[in-house]
């Protein structure tokens, strides 16, 4: 049996037929980039979280860009990044002259960990960015309340992985002055190529982003701030539109098949995850010794097991000198551990349980033969 990391082919199955209505139609408007279908989607996406603006943009990295730019980050302000998680985040500060100040990820939620956040707010400190990472959401209220006992800091949610998480009944993406999503081919809730959003109930800020995104005019053919072009194509819209309603049932089947793993692998020698009951299960990390080897035996066994992230950001080139002389031991420790097991709505049954068979067989096969005498 051969079971992908991600299966798009049968992803997009239950929307093949509109899809290719939708091409048609949007050949025939003359219209690929803009129009009624972005707006549309800019609609639905903000009504879906329960906030009032959707600016559309080309990706979730421009997204992060925007925002910051936006808020005018830059040179002598520090932002606050887990150590770990997807490189877009501090890069982006680091693109903007800012400083990214990096905190430990929680030993069990692998989300930035809140305990240790203010030991590393200064006067210097503008935002803080909780990465929402495998699609188990942060703390939010929580870290609401320790950025609200701080004048002029402001959060930037990256939900770039957890479309439809929610804490307490509010969805990610809410609680932040401003939030990010990523709609990456393989993401929750993914376009046909690249796509992103920000999401916010600030006026003011959603004309400066789209103004940032539409080469700096706020008024077509008058550029009074530097902008960029960071457009979502008419066909991803249309592509996001069509799957957004497929998106709660499709996080729930992955919420029964993460379920499911960690009943049956209870009892084998690896550190299952701690997630939050709303979690989306973007991804479905374990950790686990020897990990590099238990993936090889995997992948030959036709499943394709993933590492989320194997060099963690803070120990990155680009970024030592910004690391802490103490270093970051959840973060370093789990990018050696960590491997991700594939979870998608679209897998089967009888794939689930041959995935469950065949890591318990390759686990246990592996311990034993790594037993010290052997």
């Amino acid at each position: 049996m051969q079971i992908p990391f991600v299966n798009l082919r049968r992803q997009y199955e239950p929307i093949l037929a509109d899809l290719q209505n939708g091409l048609v139609n949007l050949i025939a408007s003359n219209r690929a980039v803009g129009g009624a279908e972005v707006s549309s989607f800019e609609s639905r996406f903000a009504k879906s979280l329960g906030v009032k603006y959707t600016v559309s943009c080309a990706n979730g990295t421009d997204a992060l860009e925007i925002v910051l730019r936006a808020w005018g980050i830059g040179v002598g302000d520090e932002v606050i990044v887990p150590a770990n998680g997807w490189v877009s985040v501090a890069e982006t500060v680091v693109l903007l002259g800012a400083t990214p100040i990096f905190v430990d990820n929680h030993a069990e939620t692998y989300n930035l960990d809140l305990d240790l956040l203010e030991e590393k707010i200064t006067p210097s400190t503008k935002v803080i960015i909780p990465i929402h990472l495998y699609g188990n959401p942060v703390d939010m209220k929580r870290l609401m309340r320790i950025a609200a006992s701080y004048r002029e800091i402001r959060v930037l949610e990256d939900c770039a992985q957890a479309h439809g998480a929610s804490v307490g009944g509010i969805k990610v993406g809410s609680y932040g002055q401003a939030a990010i999503f990523s709609f990456y081919p393989t993401k929750n809730l993914g376009a046909l190529g690249d796509a992103g959003a920000i999401v916010t109930n600030d006026h003011s800020l959603v004309e400066h982003c789209r103004a940032i995104a539409n080469y700096g005019q706020f008024k077509k053919y008058v550029y009074p701030i530097l902008g960029r072009n960071s457009r979502m194509d008419t066909w991803q819209a249309k592509v996001l539109s069509l799957k957004l309603p497929y998106l709660d049932a499709g996080n729930l089947r992955r919420k029964q098949i993460a379920n499911y793993y960690n009943n049956a692998w209870k009892n084998l020698p690896i550190q299952l995850p701690k997630a939050d009951k709303n979690a989306v299960w973007h991804l479905f990390v374990i950790q686990v010794d020897n990990r590099d080897q238990i993936k090889e035996e995997l992948i030959k066994k036709g499943i394709q097991a993933e590492i989320h992230y194997p060099i963690p950001v803070c120990r990155q080139p680009l970024f030592q000198k910004f690391r802490h002389p103490v270093g970051y031991p959840n973060a370093e420790q789990q990018a050696s551990r960590v491997l991700s097991i594939p979870i998608y709505p679209e897998l089967t049954d009888d794939e689930i349980e041959y995935i469950v068979d065949t890591v318990k067989t390759v686990i246990e096969g592996v311990a034993i033969t790594n037993q010290p005498g052997r």
